[in-house]
Order: C-alpha cells, then structure tokens, then sequence
C-alpha cells in the first residue's frame, strides 16, 4: 500500500531506482521473495536502510517472508512514474549522444526515444537506434508534435543554455544536462546534471590519497 505525497529525502529517491534494477535482476534470476539482507548484499546498503526508505512509500513485504519480487518491482515502478512511457529526445548527436541513443534499457524501463537532433549536416537523416536524426531548426514542431517530455542534453557548452531554453517553450518538463556547464531552468522544470569531468577528478583524488 503506497502512502499520501510526503517530503522524501534526495537521497532515499536516488537509491530507489538501485533497488528497481536490483530486483529486476532478480526476477530474471527466477526470485520470487527476497530479504532486505539479501537485496542489501547485492547492494552494498544495510537491510535497515533499505526498510527505511522503503517504509517512506507504505508498506511492502512481510515481516519474517521478505519482499514478493514482482510485487515490489511493480510498486518502485510505480513510485518511480515509470508507467507513464515518457518520450525522450536526445539534443546533440556527437560522440556522447550516439552513445546515449543506443542505450538499450531506455526502452526497456518504459523510455520511448522519439527524437534525435543535430545541426551537423553529416548526421541528418542517419538512423541510430531505429531513429532518424532530424535538424535542431525543428525541435519546437517535434517536441509539440511528438508530446516529448524528457530532453537529454549532449551539446557544446557554449549551445547548451540556448537548445535548453527552446526546449522548455515547447514544452519539455524535464532536462536531462550533459553539457559542462551550469545551465537555469523555471521552477516547473526538473533538471538533473551529469558532469563527467567531476566525476573523474574525484576518482583522481581518491587515487592520489591512496598513493
């Protein structure tokens, strides 16, 4: 049973979508039930933290059994929104684009990809993925027309605040910012940053320390 709308901490919502992985995994593996120590083995997180955050949501499983795999799996999807098959377009089609296109658990975690864009005229009209990359010139007509919700970023620095800005008058309600800069988006807008580069100097700082 999922609970009311209630404040969830960020962190407990970024480890949802661990546990949705983990037990899609299991399922595949032919588990039915798990426990949250088994579930948190696979997972590298306590069985207490995993009960917690899962009790933010209502309440699943059974006390001394564990957790029905399809069940929970069904539930996170749900607290997840992943029911509503959202289309997702990916903006810039360099090295790091082509790479997100062919991503292949978009699809299977209920992503539909229904555009890609680009301006290099080399790359219009190549198909990756099953779909056809299209000029940026016609991002508002194809994100209107298409209903696309989520945009993946994957643009120059120096064109990112530009593309995010027409993606948002159209209609974009979520960013997805690959690009190495900040970037501003209206408060109805959810935006998540993905900056390569402070992932890799903070891996370079821990093996520094480490030497």
């Amino acid at each position: 049973m999922l609970k009311e709308h209630i404040m969830i901490s960020k962190a407990t919502i970024d480890r949802l979508p661990l546990y949705f992985r983990t037990l899609k995994l299991s399922q595949e593996e032919g588990i039915e039930i798990i426990s949250s120590e088994e579930l948190g083995n696979r997972l590298g997180v306590t069985p207490e933290q995993i009960r917690k955050d899962l009790a933010s949501f209502g309440q699943f499983g059974k006390k001394g059994v564990g957790y029905y795999v399809r069940e929970l799996l069904r539930n996170i999807g749900e607290i997840l929104g992943l029911h509503h098959n959202w289309n997702i377009a990916v903006v810039g089609m360099g090295h790091l684009g082509w790479a997100l296109a062919h991503y292949k658990n978009f699809s299977s975690l209920g992503f539909n990809m229904a555009a890609l864009l680009d301006v290099a005229p080399e790359r219009i009209g190549m198909v990756v993925n099953g779909v056809t990359i299209e000029h940026a010139d016609q991002l508002e007509e194809i994100v209107r027309q298409r209903q696309v919700q989520i945009a993946i970023i994957a643009v120059p620095a120096e064109h990112a605040q530009l593309m995010v800005d027409r993606l948002v008058a159209a209609g974009v309600k979520g960013i997805w910012n690959f690009a190495p800069r900040k970037i501003e988006v209206p408060r109805h807008v959810s935006l998540i940053n993905e900056d390569l580069s402070v992932g890799l100097s903070s891996l370079s700082y821990y093996l520094t320390r480490q030497e």
